[in-house]
């Protein structure tokens, strides 16, 4: 019985709803707005954070990464970090050589780009592609540089500046689409090198390619192409798991020395492992979700109270209504439940419309831009239970009112 009761409510508030379409689409479209922001953001931030994960997981655990500046600067560099002196390849070699705890130092120097430095096989040109200055120790600090094919650069390649080159999968393809490339000769630039060896592929990051370089050793770099030591950079590993702590510590105290500073002083480099790397990422994804709430919450808030000011005008609508149907026996439990069920139902669909045209923003963004989308079932469930909750939240007072109403007077109202 109590069931066919609460069958008849529901269809009451249903039919409630289809009789005014348009207030009734006007008083969901905060709430759909509101679950929309919420769905759509949390679907790209959900993706940038996997894809920089997987980026971090593929390269290795147990990373010391050295450099010039600090890993993320918001704003302007401080006079401190712009007059600290450049790191430089010697300093890798001390660490490699000084440092009994490191296995391996491996450092990289990018080409200062230049209209002079196209990477041509005969009549192939590649005009995008970078020039990347390493050393050898590289496929040992992280495995995404061991070759697909032919060798990596070696220390005598390094210690004579050897014309040698290890092409990115991306640059391979489109240098010898049909052709081994390795013992092969390039030209980069006005100079002729010689492949050893062809990476393995890496895929994309946020829509560019990660394939798309050669590799010469940094002292050819630094003989024959232009180049600024401010984006040298070195990534050391320790030779035990779990000493990365002893290593780091190691390793500041080596280049403190070099770099003549003085007791007390603060580092004038940036030492820094990849837990660092992901606690400043999670930072900047938690302001992103920040703003996240406070976009949504104003979409919900101005949903919630369309639905309570709707329900109101419902509720005066429906007056003599309400008076009649307590005269035949309905209960003030009976009218609560059905003005309940009408602010839940009405901010339940404008929920389930968020989800989908979130979902359907996010998966546009992914397949119009670099960024990465990703669905996640929580979001889902979280953006359903928002609107449902903003509708008990906004719909009680309305339900409250219509449910406290005496019969007779509200069969005497005009």
């Amino acid at each position: 019985m109590r069931l066919g009761i609460l069958r008849e409510i529901f269809r009451m508030a249903l039919d409630s709803i289809k009789s005014h379409k348009l207030r009734s689409f006007l008083t969901l479209l905060g709430i759909m707005i509101g679950v929309m922001t919420v769905i759509g953001m949390v679907s790209i931030v959900q993706g940038l954070n996997r894809a920089f994960l997987s980026q971090l997981e593929s390269a290795g655990s147990d990373l010391i990464i050295i450099s010039k500046y600090e890993p993320i600067q918001m704003g302007r560099d401080s006079e401190e970090i712009r007059t600290r002196k450049d790191l430089t390849f010697e300093d890798a070699v001390a660490i490699q050589k000084e440092c009994s705890l490191v296995k391996a130092a491996a450092v990289d120097l990018v080409a200062e780009v230049t209209q002079d430095l196209p990477i041509k096989y005969q009549n192939v040109k590649s005009h995008d592609a970078f020039i990347l200055g390493m050393n050898e120790h590289w496929p040992e600090v992280l495995t995404i540089y061991l070759p697909e094919q032919g060798r990596f650069i070696t220390e005598n390649d390094v210690m004579h500046s050897v014309k040698v080159c290890v092409l990115g999968f991306d640059l391979a393809e489109t240098l010898f689409p049909y052709t081994d490339p390795v013992g092969r000769y390039v030209r980069i630039g006005p100079e002729e090198f010689t492949v050893v060896g062809v990476l393995q592929k890496r895929g994309t990051m946020f829509g560019q390619s990660q394939d798309n370089f050669a590799a010469i050793p940094i002292t050819t770099l630094m003989k024959y192409y232009p180049y600024n030591l401010r984006r040298l950079e070195i990534i050391a590993t320790p030779k035990k798991h779990g000493y990365i702590d002893e290593t780091m510590d190691q390793i500041i105290n080596l280049l403190r020395r070099r770099r003549k500073v003085g007791f007390g002083k603060p580092n004038d480099f940036s030492i820094y492992t990849q837990d660092t790397l992901v606690d400043l990422y999670n930072n900047l994804t938690g302001a992103v979700y920040m703003v996240m709430i406070v976009i949504s919450s104003i979409g919900l808030l101005v949903g919630g109270i369309g639905v309570m000011n709707i329900m109101l005008v419902s509720v005066r609508e429906r007056t003599r209504e309400i008076g009649i149907r307590k005269a035949i026996g309905a209960r003030s439990s009976d009218i609560l439940k059905q003005f309940m069920i009408e602010a839940v139902f009405l901010t339940g669909i404008g929920g389930v419309l968020g989800v989908i045209i979130g979902f359907g923003i996010a998966l546009l963004v992914k397949a119009a831009t670099p960024l990465p989308a990703s669905v996640t079932l929580w979001s889902v469930f979280l953006g359903l239970l928002v609107s449902i909750s903003v509708g008990l939240f906004f719909g009680i007072f309305p339900a409250q009112k219509a449910a406290k109403l005496e019969p007779i007077v509200a069969l005497r109202y005009e």
